[in-house]
Order: C-alpha cells, then sequence, then structure tokens
C-alpha cells in the first residue's frame, strides 16, 4: 500500500473541483428537486473510486476546523465550527485533496485538522468514537507537517492491522506545540490500544523516550477537555 502512495504523490492527474464547471447547470437542477422533496429522501451520491484508481479499504472524510482560544466551548458549538473539506474512496482522490491542502506546519492559531472514516464525526460523543479514546504525542514547532503525513499514510494503509478500531486522527495546532492523536472505537481494549501504542512509535519514528498519553472520550466529556489531565506512558 506504501508502494501505491509514494508512486502516486505526484501523480496529480486531475484536481477534485475537475467536473465543477460541466455540473453547474446539473448541479442548480438537482438543488431544486432536492428542494422540493421531503428532508429524509435526500441522499447524498457515493464517493466511490474511479476507473483504474487504487481504492481504498474505507472511505475516508478530511474535516477542518479553528476556534478561538479561551473562548468555552459545548459540542453544540464545536460541531457547527468543524467544516467538511471532503471524501475520498482511493489513493488517487486522497492524493487530489491532499496537495491542495495547507500543511499542518503552516496554519496559524489554534486549528485543526482532522482525517477519520466517513460517517463518524470527529467529535467525542459520536456513537463510533464514545466508547473509545486516543493516543495523543505533543511534538515541538516545526515536526507536525512530516508526522501528519506518516500517520495518516498509514493509518490509510491499514499499518495498525487492529481490524475496525481505529476511527481517525487529528493534527492540533496549538501556540507553543503542536499535537497528533490517533482515535479507537475501544478504550478498554488493552491489547489493541497497546498495538496501537506501538505502531505509532514506529511509523513515526519517535525516540525510546517519547511520552505518548492515553485519554478516553469519556474523561474529554467529563471535563471538556481534549489534552488535559491525561495518562502518561514512555
Amino acid at each position: 500500500m506504501n508502494n501505491k502512495f509514494d508512486a502516486l504523490k505526484d501523480d496529480d492527474s486531475g484536481d477534485h473541483d475537475q467536473n465543477e464547471e460541466n455540473n453547474t447547470q446539473k448541479d442548480s437542477e438537482k438543488e431544486k428537486n432536492d428542494r422540493e422533496k421531503p428532508q429524509s429522501t435526500t441522499k447524498r451520491k457515493a464517493v466511490v473510486p474511479g476507473p483504474a484508481e487504487h481504492p481504498l479499504q474505507y472511505n475516508y472524510t478530511f474535516w477542518y476546523s479553528r476556534r478561538t482560544p479561551g473562548r468555552p466551548t459545548s459540542s453544540q458549538s464545536y460541531e457547527q465550527n468543524i467544516k467538511q473539506i471532503g471524501t475520498f474512496a482511493s489513493v488517487e482522490q486522497f492524493w487530489r485533496f491532499y496537495s491542495h491542502m495547507v500543511r499542518p506546519g503552516d496554519l496559524t492559531g489554534h486549528s485543526d485538522f482532522h482525517l477519520f472514516k466517513e460517517g463518524i464525526k470527529p467529535m467525542w460523543e459520536d456513537d463510533a468514537n464514545k466508547n473509545g479514546g486516543k493516543w495523543i504525542i505533543r511534538l515541538r514547532k516545526g515536526l507536525a507537517s512530516r508526522c501528519w503525513e506518516n500517520l495518516i499514510l498509514a493509518m490509510l494503509g491499514e499499518q495498525f492491522m487492529v481490524g475496525e478500531e481505529i476511527c481517525g486522527a487529528v493534527v492540533s495546532v496549538r501556540f507553543q506545540e503542536d499535537i497528533i492523536s490517533i482515535w479507537n472505537k475501544t478504550a478498554s481494549d488493552q491489547a489493541t490500544t497497546a498495538r496501537i501504542r506501538d505502531t505509532l512509535r514506529r511509523v513515526l519514528n519517535l525516540p525510546p523516550n517519547t511520552i505518548m498519553e492515553y485519554k478516553t472520550h469519556t474523561d474529554s466529556i467529563k471535563d471538556n477537555s481534549s489534552f488535559r489531565n491525561t495518562k502518561i506512558t514512555l
């Protein structure tokens, strides 16, 4: 899988907006029809790999969020503040999105990129996440872009080998440090969380003394914080 990613990295054969002009008229007609239909029958078109593209095991969605530091957030305000960038189903579609995105190291302020399996919102309360947790690694400034790329390529390439346990990954840009995390479904499954931790060390090439923290989403909901009061392991 990694070979597929590397080989196709520079083969950006088209922009994900390439059909936009052709479809503008169709889209406006579709929107009109959708407005006239009951909401429950409106369905988004499924994202599928294109002809001769390399399908991923799961579809994934990129999200972006930014907020003003110091302002308290509720889950409702957080949900309003998080924006979908787009969904992809193949290696090629991933590179089309990724090649147009700002790298985490070039983001400013209090910003996050999220990459989650399609259908899972990057929220603690989501059904797929609520019994899970996340591994957290705090990075000094300057490392986020490389670590984020290595992390998401490992996730898309199914390198964690924990079945359906992985939900998604987040890179959080902060003023003093950057933080990357990977979310899994079952916080109580210690064998799985240990395997994810060990794979993270390997794919990010972390020094042996790197501090890694695990936090359940239940604890995050309790203290309304992603990164405070974490359990530290070496």
